[in-house]
């Protein structure tokens, strides 16, 4: 039997982070919770400000992976007021942090503060290119905004994506325009595209291969479905044939063959492959 679906709304806590879905007040209206609106939550971090960003749906748990939590409230305008102080205080607290990791000579890059609403946590994440001994920044930071001090270092994807970054393509990276979530890139899908395997040429910002790569994978696999791979040996014509080139772009596939003891290379259409393993499966079929 299928989980029963839960009437639950999205809500982002930060820029492009996954959307979190949250359930609320049967007996509230939904037009309460428009699009944009302000929602206070507890995350993982504690208390935190959400903004909707979906509309209601209708998920089992399973489709989200997880229980919802319930939405807490709305914010009031008294909630908005504090919402503002917070964020002018972060940029002081990430400024500060920064000052004081280059005194005591820690190579790290403060990325992000966040304070929980209640003020209880203060969350910093930062870069860094190996792991850092904050032990003393902590106790510097924790004596003077006297909450619970936690710093996070985060990857370099997630760096970028917290900092923003110009793409090879001469726009804002994906990642901080968009992606809320990384795939898996790897290099086997640069190869299906047929890509120059230079990886200065197919790496972003951050060093890793372009998460663009998996846009039109999907497309590249379809259309090489029934075509052979560069360099495989395949019976063509009742004779042996190497397999030179894929091209994708003219589709069309350049084999040698053995004629009079020469070489010879000849251009065969992707249809051509497609149409014979169709002839392939209606013979399974029979």
């Amino acid at each position: 039997m299928p989980d029963p679906k839960i009437k639950v709304i999205g809500v982002e806590l930060e820029k492009r982070e996954p959307i979190i879905y949250y359930t609320f007040l049967e007996e509230e209206n939904d037009d309460d919770y428009s699009i944009n609106t302000l929602v206070l939550v507890n995350s993982e971090l504690g208390l935190e400000v959400g903004k909707i960003i979906t509309k209601t749906k209708f998920l089992s748990i399973e489709e989200m992976g997880y229980e919802p939590n319930p939405i807490i409230r709305i914010l009031t305008e008294e909630d908005e007021e504090e919402f503002q102080k917070i964020k002018q205080e972060i940029k002081e607290v990430e400024e500060y942090t920064q000052n004081k990791s280059e005194e005591m000579n820690l190579q790290m890059r403060v990325l992000q503060a966040r304070y929980t609403f209640d003020r209880s946590k203060l969350i910093i994440f930062f870069g860094a290119d190996s792991r850092v001994d904050f032990r003393e920044l902590v106790k510097v930071l924790a004596k003077k905004y006297k909450v619970r001090i936690e710093l996070r270092q985060v990857g370099i994807r997630d760096e970028v994506k917290i900092k923003g970054s110009l793409g090879l393509c001469g726009q804002v990276a994906c990642c901080a325009r968009f992606l809320r979530e990384f795939s898996s890139i790897k290099m086997e899908l640069a190869k299906t595209q047929q890509m120059m395997i230079n990886t200065a040429k197919i790496s972003g910002r951050c060093g890793k291969l372009l998460c663009c790569l998996r846009y039109e994978n999907d497309f590249y696999e379809e259309v090489l479905k029934n075509v052979p791979n560069e360099n495989s040996t395949i019976e063509y014509d009742g004779k042996p044939a190497k397999v030179i080139t894929v091209n994708v772009f003219l589709k069309e596939v350049t084999l040698q063959v053995i004629e009079d003891n020469q070489p010879l290379l000849i251009k065969i259409p992707f249809k051509y492959f497609n149409e014979n393993s169709n002839e392939e499966n209606k013979t399974d079929e029979l």
